[in-house]
């Protein structure tokens, strides 16, 4: 099964596969298929081929893949011009929502670097 340029794979569960797509969540998965009156435990090789475009139909009412993230993109551009504590926090590459940075952020930060060569200088004679 294919959703707008993403392949879901048949094994799975249709609940969670629609996951795979960047913009739809265990939620939004969830509440498309009640509406759409299809099981959400339902595997993506049983479904009728009617049933796989009403999926793909309500899908596409949504912002998804390409779009989503181009507007993510265009978000953080607009707080990095704006300057804003997010933009500055963005450009610095460090965490945005107030997480403690002197001893976790390595995500952001990479791998640690240690400073000094790890040895005492000789001592000098006088």
């Amino acid at each position: 099964m294919r959703i707008s340029g993403v392949n879901i794979p048949d094994e799975k569960q249709i609940g969670a596969g629609l996951t795979a797509v960047f913009g739809i969540g265990r939620n939004l998965s969830h509440s498309l298929l009640k509406e759409l009156n299809i099981d959400p435990i339902t595997s993506i090789n049983k479904l009728a081929e009617e049933d796989i475009t009403k999926i793909r139909d309500a899908v596409a009412k949504n912002r998804i893949e390409g779009d989503l993230r181009s507007e993510v993109q265009q978000n953080i551009k607009h707080k990095i011009n704006v300057q804003s504590y997010q933009g500055i926090r963005h450009l610095k590459k460090l965490p945005l929502r107030g997480q403690k940075t002197k001893t976790n952020a390595r995500t952001k930060r990479g791998k640690k670097v240690t400073v000094g060569s790890g040895r005492k200088a000789p001592a000098q004679k006088t």
